[in-house]
């Protein structure tokens, strides 16, 4: 194990880790903000109200991550309404070609742990809202979804992580995150065996931090349930 090469190029590395947060970090608030209203469309009881966001998740969790990032990057380059469009800056550029696939994928399965945790309030709760006096649309904010984050919060986090692993993807578009600046140090190095364990270091050590920072916000709410009873 060459250590000296791993030193040497650590500070490319953290630029490549750092580049790989930011595009996690945007593509997981975005897509919970976009996954929102998708997951309460997605608990209704009216199937006309659930049918759009079914067919977005079913598309989005049924097409790999990698195909979705390539029709975007290479695919809408093809029309010329795009090309002459005033998106057409940002569409041609990688980073926020990744940005923007990562977040429409990522929001369809969040979409889904949403739906989920909605549909796992239990009963009495938005009963005795109801009881309360609250309007539907009330009870939903101040209620349902309070007691639903607690509930999808651990699926949410998992979520999180499995899109850190994903994010390497965006290196096939010619971002220079992680896994990309690794590629590169390599390309220059050929020691592929050290510059991939770093890269791999870089990885668990991101992920560990994460798992560490939900497992204390799960913590803090269930204090926080607990005060408020």
């Amino acid at each position: 194990m060459n250590w000296e090469v791993i030193v040497k190029y650590l500070p490319k590395l953290l630029e490549g880790a750092w580049l790989t947060l930011e595009l996690v970090g945007i593509a997981v608030i975005a897509g919970l903000i976009l996954a929102l209203p998708m997951g309460i469309a997605r608990a209704s009881r009216h199937w006309y109200v659930r049918a759009l966001p079914y067919g977005y998740i079913f598309f989005f969790r049924g097409t790999p991550l990698l195909v979705q990032l390539f029709l975007v990057y290479y695919g809408v380059a093809q029309f010329d309404i795009v090309r002459n469009g005033p998106l057409w800056p940002y569409l041609r550029d990688p980073y926020w070609c990744a940005i923007l696939t990562m977040t429409m994928h990522t929001a369809a399965y969040i979409a889904e742990i949403l739906r989920g945790a909605i549909q796992a309030v239990p009963p009495g709760e938005i009963e005795a809202a109801r009881a309360l006096g609250m309007s539907r649309a009330q009870a939903m904010v101040y209620i349902i979804l309070p007691r639903a984050a607690r509930i999808g919060l651990p699926a949410y986090s998992n979520e999180v992580i499995l899109m850190l692993k994903a994010s390497a993807l965006a290196s096939t578009v010619t971002l220079l995150e992680l896994t990309g600046m690794a590629r590169t140090i390599i390309a220059r190095t050929y020691l592929p065996v050290e510059i991939f364990f770093a890269a791999g270091l870089f990885y668990l050590v991101i992920a560990y931090v994460l798992v560490r920072g939900f497992k204390l916000l799960e913590r803090w709410l269930r204090v926080d349930a607990c005060q408020g009873r």
